[in-house]
């Protein structure tokens, strides 16, 4: 199984997540231009972006879609149709808040965490804070780990690592993030070399360039 991209970030890194979670696989890195029009014109990207999943003799892109694919096959995606509905509610709203870190790197990082931090953190902080101090598991929804979990420990480790401090008014979400990130195969993400740095100039440049952008 492959996972193709021109480096896992925001949401590319919540599907590493979830593939370390449950199979082993291997990550193939998109740095010309040629390599992306390559995989265009093999009819493996649908909509002619990144990121593809090569799984089960599927080409698979757009990554929600991946993430959801991984969630059904492994039983990540809750338990009833209501953990499931609720598992997609808290997907959608996790990623909203990771959606204010995508920039970094590529627009001023300063008007970036200071709209995280004046408009993301203040939103989201106390709801998933609440959400949480309502689970007697640890976890999101129900009694095991979901894709919703997997996406929120992301914006997590984003906001401790870009703005220190900012989970420390919000005990349920720092033991959440303990909890989480302390998995055996999660912590082995972390510590590995498959979790991958911030974005830096080099790195954007890649990107601009295979992309055309």
């Amino acid at each position: 199984m492959t996972c193709t991209h021109h480096r896992p970030a925001g949401a590319l890194h919540s599907v590493s997540f979830q593939l370390e979670e449950v199979i082993q696989f291997t990550e193939s890195f998109m740095t010309e231009k040629e390599q992306i029009e390559k995989l265009r014109t093999d009819g493996k990207l649908t909509f002619m972006q990144l990121p593809l999943l090569e799984i089960d003799g599927l080409c698979l892109v757009q990554s929600r879609s991946i993430v959801r694919y991984l969630a059904r096959k492994h039983g990540m995606d809750g338990k009833t149709p209501e953990e499931k509905a609720r598992v997609d509610i808290l997907t959608e709203g996790g990623r909203d808040f990771l959606t204010y870190f995508y920039p970094l790197g590529f627009l001023s990082d300063e008007e970036t965490l200071a709209k995280i931090k004046t408009k993301a953190l203040p939103r989201y902080l106390p709801i998933f804070g609440k959400i949480l101090s309502a689970s007697s598991s640890g976890y999101l929804v129900g009694d095991s780990l979901t894709y919703a979990d997997m996406i929120l420990l992301e914006a997590l480790l984003n906001t401790e690592e870009f703005l220190p401090g900012s989970l420390n008014d919000f005990p349920k979400l720092q033991e959440f993030k303990d909890k989480i990130s302390s998995l055996p195969q999660i912590k082995a993400f972390l510590e590995g070399p498959q979790r991958k740095p911030k974005n830096t100039p080099e790195y954007v440049a890649t990107v601009k360039r295979v992309l055309d952008m």
